[in-house]
């Protein structure tokens, strides 16, 4: 049974034996707060879905806590992505590669891959080390609303639907982790995030960038409409600022600088020094801020610098932004 409210803290050992019970466990990452569950057991899996109201075409990303335990799950490891991950993990990255037949297909949507990962975060490291199983963990939140990077956005969104929130801390990075496939000759990045593109191709050479989202995501978080807020969020560029009466009910996300004529204290500066990783940990945790805001009816954000994880940025604005008709 879920906890009428969820348990907040730092013990392990309640953790995993809420795990080992087929409960559902928010735990701590150096990207964003993740829902968790025994990633194969299929009826603790369906409860990610049930929790999140996220459909199910939409695949999971497994987490182990080492390189060693990725054999376990996959046919095998391309050169390329042992090169990657050997420098690189833990940390921001997820690499997707050819299942084996023990990884559930809930888990993957009926594919015939599987998204891994090892996340950087001690609490969770240990928590995975002491498991006899992968944890499946999308971000903790209803699906397509803004990620948590805090365990309160966790217990404020999902908190009556988990049996425990590992309490981590601030998410140091603040966007999801970079995708990338080895399914085919020449790597891709599915979707951007954590880490760079600019560092993985200094790393393994050239690469194929996805600009584009999809319906039918062949991997996690490839959603078109996503990461948005309850309310209205548009661009800058191309707002009619001539049908506002009233300016106290915008609230703006800038990247180094405010704008004029809207109240200050409804302006959110992602990095007042222009620093992208500043940006990205603090993107979610404005959207989050500004949404909350009785007064502001519409939120205006703009694209940052597209390069290092200003790509990353700009994809979740781009997302944040779209249409969902």
């Amino acid at each position: 049974m879920y906890a009428i409210v969820a348990q907040i803290g730092t013990d392990i050992v309640q953790a995993k034996q809420f795990l080992e019970a087929g409960e559902l466990v928010a735990i701590p990452t150096e990207t964003v707060y993740g829902l968790a569950a025994n990633a194969l057991n299929e009826e603790a899996v369906a409860k990610i879905f049930k929790a999140k109201n996220r459909p199910s075409f939409d695949p999971l990303i497994v987490h182990v806590n080492s390189l060693e335990r990725v054999s376990q799950f996959v046919e095998e490891i391309p050169e390329q992505a042992k090169k990657l991950v050997s420098n690189y993990w833990p940390g921001p990255v997820t690499i997707l590669l050819r299942k084996k037949a023990i990884v559930p297909d809930l888990v993957t949507s009926g594919l015939d891959s599987v998204a891994v990962r090892v996340p950087s975060h001690p609490l969770t490291l240990d928590l995975l080390a002491s498991l006899e199983f992968p944890l499946a963990a999308p971000s903790a939140n209803p699906f397509g609303y803004v990620s948590p990077t805090e365990a309160a956005h966790v217990e404020a969104q999902l908190g009556n639907q988990v049996s425990y929130i590992l309490d981590g801390g601030t998410c140091r990075v603040g966007v999801e982790s970079t995708i990338v496939s080895f399914l085919h000759e020449k790597p891709r990045v599915l979707r951007l995030g954590g880490l760079a593109v600019e560092d993985i191709e200094a790393l393994i050479g050239e690469v194929e960038v996805n600009e584009h989202s999809s319906s039918t995501p062949a991997a996690p978080g490839m959603l078109k409409s996503h990461y948005s807020p309850g309310k209205s969020i548009e661009l800058i560029n191309g707002f009619d600022f001539t049908r506002v009466s009233d300016f106290s009910e915008l609230g703006t996300i800038v990247f180094d600088t405010m704008l004029k004529d809207i109240p200050a204290e409804n302006q959110v500066v992602l990095s007042k020094s222009a620093n992208l990783d500043e940006a990205a940990r603090n993107l979610f945790s404005a959207l989050r801020l500004l949404d909350q805001k009785p007064n502001i009816k519409t939120i205006l954000t703009e694209y940052v610098p597209n390069h290092g994880l200003g790509r990353a940025i700009n994809d979740r604005i781009k997302r944040a932004t779209a249409n969902k008709d």
